[in-house]
């Protein structure tokens, strides 16, 4: 199950946090995300180091905890994204198609002609269509 998902400019700016729990842990979650962005910068200046080749949006598993995942994609303008889920047995390829969607409904929500570059994203349309895709993500997962 997803419950947080992030998503970060290139500046390590916030453009889009939203969780996905009913628990009062929302804080926690960002924690969880602002640490990420260390692992995602390591990665992206390291690329040698056991990480994805320099064309490879998907940055994979970024680091378990005792009670999540944190996985991690970067676009081709330095925006980050990133997922974190209660499910420890989630397939990278579940995680791909995943990013795959989301990243196409970023690109709609920011092609906007009303949306300003390097702001946060507040489109209601938008935030339906994530909460479409997160809960399409559970029933994959699943199966």
């Amino acid at each position: 199950m997803i419950v947080c998902l992030a998503v970060v400019g290139h500046q390590n700016n916030p453009l889009y946090i939203q969780s996905f729990t009913e628990a009062d842990d929302a804080l926690k979650l960002h924690h969880i995300v602002h640490c990420s962005l260390d692992v995602v910068d390591e990665r992206v200046n390291n690329p040698k180091k056991s990480g994805p080749t320099l064309n490879e949006t998907f940055l994979g598993l970024l680091y378990p905890t005792e009670n999540y995942k944190v996985y991690g994609y970067l676009t081709n303008t330095k925006v980050k994204f990133i997922l974190v889920t209660t499910d420890l047995d989630v397939r990278d390829t579940d995680v791909r198609n995943f990013y795959r969607r989301f990243h196409a409904a970023y690109v709609d929500a920011v092609s906007n002609p009303f949306h300003v570059p390097g702001k946060k994203i507040t489109s209601k349309s938008f935030a339906e269509r994530v909460s479409t895709i997160v809960k399409s993500f559970g029933l994959s997962s699943s199966s």
